[in-house]
């Protein structure tokens, strides 16, 4: 009978022609893995992208639109030695509890056995073991033996079975040394005992595998608490909503089934599914895990919402914009998952170390059992420091150096409303020394309002909001919104950095810069100074709305906490010069320039860059997206176009300026912890090796010193956590 397989639920389209799937791996557990699982992967025709998360054990799949079967990436994973399927939160979850409890089974068998074993070693430790009679030594090795190889073979079962899979696969990973070292110790002592030598090895073997198993049980919980934030992420999401079938009928139905312009309701507890505004109704409404902002907002008609807020009080009815893998929250996520598997620099060179370093350690043990025969040593002897050097140099230190930096970073970027959308944005951001900020939108809050919306006749201002809703930008929102328009001019074309167009019965109507709508004549001194201009034009008819916003709560704070840091600071923006004056003098910033272009911007970042300076560019428009692009690196508020976010290297959440500063601090303690772990983890196995080679390292030390590397190295990047330097 033949079995299909239909993978179609977890398909999902990824744009420009691509297909996506992520699905559950198990047994990845260093970089190693993840490198092989690329490498693996990506080799297949037609794939674009192959990308694992070691955090939550995911591989990011995708691939030219109906030319695979997801089946294929299963069994091609199979052949690696690793089993996969779709992946699932849900699942996923369960998988990894159950993991996590037979880890720690793993180590509680493993720490019990050693202590015993260790008890039974200090008589022979403690006396000189010729004297002892040898019926004593003998009892003391068997009983250890008792103790040890039954404790061995359960407790080594993650180590083992990771080893096994990747020898089936014709490959290695870090777990194949870690296996044969454990073996030879604990078969030489076996046979050790049985000629009633004087010395075994029970207790280096067990107490290795309790090392190894604290290292691994701490990596897997620190792992944790980063997929915690992805995790509460998900918890915000609501599966159904209350949506009104008819006038004063409302049905419960999948959020799916939800479409932008639908009517739902918003009762008091509950979680909002989808992202809209609210049309009738008053109320409490608690967005903070989605916008940063902590403090209740009171909701009512015009209210923005959010899919993942809660309702505090009342009763609200909103109009739906965005629902499903549309809404703000959904972007959150998909940026978060970004973060969680983004890599870096120092990561890859980090997964290129580790590729090498299996043969490598494999082959030092081996030359260093043949190099001391031949120096006229016993085999017995040569075998025990061939195992304390299988032992010593394992990798794991290396492996872990990079990873667990940018896990921590990530997870503390996140708490501080910062999300990372590209793979080597922390060490980037860490030597960004100049920061150049766009105004409007990122200076200043995303929520504007048009000032002289009473002096624009009803059908002029109708007109123009239907074309703003053909932009992107902030200042055409405030006009669409200002005029109550709800349907686009679907022909319309935005021309970046000046304005949108449209025809309509034969006469053109634009909207964007006064010289894009040849309307300069018609700024006057009687506009406010600091508000923003935007023109409407319709044949000869011309139209001046004054558009303004105030600028971020902490805007002044940021400017003069990233003076303290010695970062250079100016203002380029696309307004009028009296509304950038207007900031700049606000916020103490000497250097800005107004009415600048995209090609202005790109230019300015060209010249710093000549000046060997490393420039930061903040920005949220469209026509932010090119010199985003050309900065040495670059950030966006969440609020910002969607090509804008998908440009920039980080996105910050919420209303204030403070992540910011959070990203360079941050940045800048995780890059220097990447560069520690580095050298710690190198230095070691340059002390190290020569040591274990020379013979003067019994198994035990190795394990010891082995283990102690990597618990330092993970010690090491939890100070990632939080930044040094002075808050904001």
């Amino acid at each position: 009978m033949q079995v299909t397989r239909d993978f179609s639920h977890y398909v999902r389209a990824a744009g420009h022609g691509l297909q996506h799937i992520d699905l559950a791996v198990e047994g990845v557990h260093c970089a190693g893995c993840m490198a092989r699982i690329e490498r693996g992967l990506s080799a297949i025709p037609d794939v674009t992208l192959a990308r694992v998360n070691l955090t939550d054990r995911r591989v990011a799949l995708e691939w030219k639109e109906g030319t695979l079967d997801p089946g294929r990436f299963i069994d091609r994973l199979e052949e690696l030695g690793y089993k996969a399927y779709p992946y699932e939160t849900e699942s996923a979850e369960a998988t990894e509890v159950a993991e996590s409890r037979f880890l720690l089974r793993c180590l509680g068998v493993a720490a019990f056995a050693t202590m015993n074993v260790m008890m039974l070693s200090i008589p022979v430790w403690s006396g000189n073991v010729s004297d002892m009679l040898p019926e004593q030594r003998d009892f003391f090795h068997w009983l250890s033996a008792l103790i040890a190889l039954p404790a061995a073979a359960y407790a080594g079962q993650p180590f083992f079975r990771s080893a096994w899979r990747a020898l089936a696969a014709k490959t290695t990973n870090m777990d194949v040394p870690i296996s044969i070292g454990v073996c030879l110790a604990l078969g030489m002592s076996v046979v050790e005992t049985i000629h009633h030598a004087d010395h075994a090895y029970f207790d280096a073997a067990i107490m290795l595998l309790t090392f190894l198993l604290v290292g691994r049980f701490l990596d897997q919980n620190m792992r944790r608490r980063t997929r915690a934030v992805a995790g509460n992420l998900a918890a915000l999401k609501a599966e159904t909503a209350a949506k009104f079938v008819g006038p004063d009928e409302i049905s419960q139905v999948p959020v799916a089934a939800i479409h932008p312009g639908d009517i739902v309701l918003l009762r008091p507890g509950e979680r909002c599914a989808v992202d809209g505004a609210v049309i009738e109704g008053r109320s409490e409404i608690d967005q903070s895990l989605i916008t940063g902002e902590t403090l209740y907002v009171t909701a009512g008609p015009g209210t923005p919402v959010y899919a993942g807020s809660m309702n505090i009080s009342g009763t609200l009815r909103v109009r739906v914009s965005a629902a499903s893998e549309a809404t703000l929250l959904a972007e959150i996520t998909r940026l978060l998952d970004n973060a969680l598997q983004a890599r870096s620099r120092y990561m890859r060179l980090a997964d290129r170390a580790s590729r090498l370093y299996a043969p490598v350690v494999h082959a030092t043990a081996l030359l260093t059992i043949l190099g001391w025969v031949l120096a006229g040593v016993s085999w017995h002897d040569a075998i025990v420091t061939g195992v304390a050097v299988l032992i010593i140099t394992c990798p794991c230190a290396l492996g872990l150096a990079i990873p667990t930096v940018q896990t921590v970073a990530s997870g503390a970027m996140f708490k501080s409303g910062v999300l990372l959308n590209s793979g080597d944005a922390i060490e980037r951001m860490a030597e960004a020394d100049h920061v150049i900020f766009d105004k409007t939108g990122t200076l200043t809050l995303p929520d504007l309002e048009v000032t002289n919306a009473a002096d624009i006749p009803a059908d002029i201002l109708k007109l123009a909001g239907r074309l703003a809703l053909s932009s992107h930008h902030p200042v055409a929102a405030a006009v669409a919104q200002a005029s109550g328009a709800k349907s686009p001019i679907v022909d319309a074309v935005e021309e970046a950095g000046q304005g949108v167009r449209a025809t309509i019965d034969g006469v053109e109507i634009r909207l964007g810069r006064p010289s894009f709508c040849g309307a300069e004549a018609l700024i006057g001194a009687n506009l406010d100074p600091e508000a923003s201009i935007v023109a409407f034009s319709k044949a000869s008819e011309k139209f001046i709305l004054s558009v303004r916003q105030g600028l971020r709560p902490d805007a002044r704070a940021v400017i003069a906490a990233l003076k303290a840091r010695n970062v250079g600071i100016e203002i380029l923006s696309g307004d009028r010069e009296p509304a950038v004056k207007a900031a700049a003098h606000a916020l103490d910033i000497a250097e800005w320039r107004a009415g600048v272009t995209p090609a202005d911007k790109i230019a300015r970042i060209e010249e710093l860059k000549r000046r060997s300076a490393k420039v930061l560019m903040v920005g949220d428009g469209m026509n932010d997206a090119p010199s985003l692009a050309a900065a040495h690196v670059s950030m966006s508020p969440i609020s910002a176009a969607h090509l804008s976010q998908s440009t920039a290297d980080l996105v910050f959440l919420g209303r204030p300026l403070a992540p910011v500063v959070a990203a360079i601090d941050l940045s800048r303690k995780a890059l220097h912890l990447m560069r520690q772990n580095l050298w710690l983890a190198i230095g070691y196995n340059v002390l190290a090796v020569p040591i274990a080679i020379s013979g003067v390292v019994t198994p035990l030390i190795a394990a010891a010193a082995m283990s102690g590397s990597s618990i330092l190295v993970m010690l090491n990047s939890l100070r990632a956590r939080s930044a040094s330097g002075e808050s904001v």
